[in-house]
């Protein structure tokens, strides 16, 4: 099962903090409090679910870094931006990483709701995909070594004897991993491996001899 999502509010000013959480909690949504990014990130473990409500000024690490530190960590947590001492340029720069809004305070309650409920359906889609990748590597992780090496130039629609060539093995060896490769990935022909690889993120080589 899902775990229920959270939102995450981080902001230095105390009164905000409070009255976001009601604000959330008369949406019936989860909420939690936290004073500074460094509270939050020493808090932060596993992959949390739900978003980040976070404003932009605030001493040490700033709204702004602390969602360039999110992106390093490959944290699925969307973020919705609020600040009294935005600019132009500042919102730019958070749409362009990624971020889901970035509201002026003051704001009014209904707008930061839609914004938080836009970032929990982006959340719950990055959730979906990122499960997908997971069961579709455990599919993936069937394969040996080599036929894992293979893969690539199959979805890249390679002859047996170009993909031997490029590995410096046999046209004959490269045919029985291509046979073992559709077969431990449940899948008949070479257009189904393709959507199977495309899913997973794994890229094809193209032979050009």
């Amino acid at each position: 099962m899902n775990p229920a999502p959270i939102i995450y509010i981080v902001d230095d000013d105390p009164s905000v903090l409070r009255s976001l959480c009601r604000l959330m909690r008369s949406a019936g949504l989860k909420a939690a409090a936290f004073n500074s990014p460094e509270e939050f990130l020493a808090q932060l473990g596993g992959e949390p679910c739900g978003c980040l409500v976070l404003d932009v000024a605030m001493p040490g690490l700033n709204g702004l870094e602390l969602q360039t530190a999110l992106a390093a960590r490959g944290c699925l947590l969307p973020i919705v931006f609020i600040t009294g001492q935005g600019d132009i340029p500042m919102s730019v720069r958070a749409m362009k990483a990624g971020a889901v809004d970035f509201l002026a305070k003051p704001f009014r309650s209904g707008e930061l709701l839609a914004a938080v409920r836009a970032a929990l359906e982006k959340n719950r889609q990055a959730r979906l995909e990122q499960a997908e990748r997971d069961r579709l590597n455990g599919w993936l992780d069937r394969l040996t070594p080599r036929e894992r090496e293979v893969l690539p130039y199959i979805i890249g629609g390679n002859l047996n004897k170009q993909t031997a060539f490029e590995l410096g093995t046999a046209e004959k060896t490269i045919k029985v991993h291509r046979a073992r490769v559709l077969k431990k990935l449940g899948v008949t022909s070479v257009a189904d491996l393709v959507r199977l690889a495309e899913r997973a993120g794994i890229k094809p080589s193209v032979v050009s001899r």
